[in-house]
């Protein structure tokens, strides 16, 4: 079976299909109760091009909503609007890692003072020059050469959770595998990522910027998490500014 990525990732993307156990195989192409499913489970695999790639994201897990969950880490298909009259919107601040993320790059920018700020302030603030959709928020990741993955690209339940993390191992393996690491780097959120570079590729063979998972409220005044991403001006539709 044919797997529906781009081109430039396919013959990697499916030698690392084929590296999954037989019968996780089968439940992924027969099963419908988890998501995103089967069409849209490899999403990220679609938009930004090997060769574009200059960092993976590793999240943990899709989220645990149907309508959230997008094929991509991080991008909550529930978040239509990033911003609203009365600061974030319901949606962002129902996704904590999404709102402390957004709050981060506030931060970042010298818009926000601390993690503290409240949706008042964020309100006040001029925002004609940001971005305000996820999909937008997605396209400044991928232009930044940011790859989305989550450790395990599927959810059935939060108690299965570390099943599936475990059972896609062998993907993530043979992924890392045909990447170049001089080219490649990664970026780990949290405990289960990190278990990437312990586990999964070896440590030291990749650079990687290891952080705490931003479900955290201490990742939004993080100055090396803000550093790091300050450069991408993710929050902004002219990302040369």
């Amino acid at each position: 079976m044919k797997l529906k990525v781009d081109d430039s990732w396919q013959e990697i993307v499916e030698y690392a299909y084929e590296g999954l156990d037989k019968r996780y195989r089968d439940f992924l192409e027969k099963d419908e109760n988890f998501f995103p499913n089967y069409e849209n489970f490899l999403n990220v695999f679609k938009t930004l091009k090997l060769q574009e790639t200059r960092y993976i994201l590793f999240g943990q897990d899709p989220y645990p909503r149907k309508s959230s969950a997008t094929g991509y880490a991080f991008i909550d298909g529930d978040v239509k609007s990033i911003f609203s009259s009365r600061g974030l919107s319901k949606e962002v601040n129902r996704a904590t890692s999404l709102r402390n993320f957004i709050k981060m790059l506030l931060v970042s920018e010298g818009f926000l003072d601390d993690s503290c700020a409240t949706q008042s302030q964020i309100a006040k603030l001029e925002k004609s020059n940001f971005i305000n959709s996820i999909d937008e928020l997605r396209k400044n990741f991928e232009k930044n050469g940011v790859l989305l993955l989550n450790s395990a690209l599927i959810f059935t339940s939060k108690k299965d959770s570390k099943f599936h993390i475990k059972m896609f191992k062998p993907f993530m393996k043979r992924l890392l595998e045909r990447l170049d690491s001089k080219k490649v780097e990664l970026i780990l959120f949290g405990n289960s990522a990190i278990e990437i570079e312990k586990r999964v590729c070896g440590k030291n063979r990749f650079k990687s910027f290891k952080t705490l998972h931003p479900y955290n409220v201490g990742f939004i005044c993080s100055l090396e998490v803000q550093k790091f991403f300050l450069p991408m001006k993710l929050l902004y539709k002219d990302q040369h500014r």
